[in-house]
């Protein structure tokens, strides 16, 4: 019975006064939580960087894979002028990484050795919102947990120490993105 109060109290606030961009991006309660995406899975697929504990002495510290989500007309804004409209959201969902049976972690496959993904573990989304975020370059970090889905229905801004220091000390040249690690955002796909 508490579980299906809060259910409906959760939803009652996200219903209350949602703010979704124009371009069906970013949502936010009244509170400025934000609400969860949907339908990020079909939007364009950037690249899935990973750096495992077995290439870091056991201690990466984002050892899952990173398979980062954009829409496409944000993805198309970008290869064209070089950085993201405001409204612009990214979605970074994250799956571990199956046990190999060498040192490094790696293991054995039909194609060849390497690290491979395993079950979903998080959901992580940036958005570009110069209005909410200024203070950290324009865009705002969110969380929705690291574990299985189902993720949270919200989630709270993270302080600007956990996620935006060090995107804006290592990539604000590149509008708070690693696009090094993310070719396609320089190939042009249509």
């Amino acid at each position: 019975m508490a579980k299906l109060a809060i259910a409906a109290l959760l939803i009652t606030t996200i219903a209350a006064d949602p703010q979704p961009d124009k371009k069906g991006g970013a949502a936010f309660t009244k509170d400025g939580d934000l609400v969860l995406p949907t339908g990020y899975r079909s939007w364009v697929f950037i690249g899935g960087p990973i750096t495992p504990n077995g290439l870091n002495d056991g201690k990466a510290q984002f050892p899952e894979f990173h398979s980062v989500y954009v829409q496409k007309e944000n993805f198309q804004y970008y290869q064209k002028n070089g950085k993201f409209p405001d409204g612009t959201v990214m979605v970074k969902e994250l799956s571990l990484v199956q046990t190999g049976g060498h040192a490094d972690g790696s293991l054995d496959s039909a194609s060849g050795r390497g690290y491979f993904q395993s079950s979903l573990s998080g959901l992580d989304v940036m958005v570009k919102d110069a209005k909410r975020f200024g203070n950290t370059n324009d865009w705002g970090f969110f969380t929705f947990g690291h574990h299985a889905p189902p993720y949270e229905p919200v989630a709270k801004e993270r302080s600007s120490k956990e996620c935006a220091s060090c995107h804006i000390a290592f990539v604000s040249k590149t509008d708070m993105v690693w696009v090094q690690y993310y070719p396609l955002l320089k190939a042009n796909i249509e």
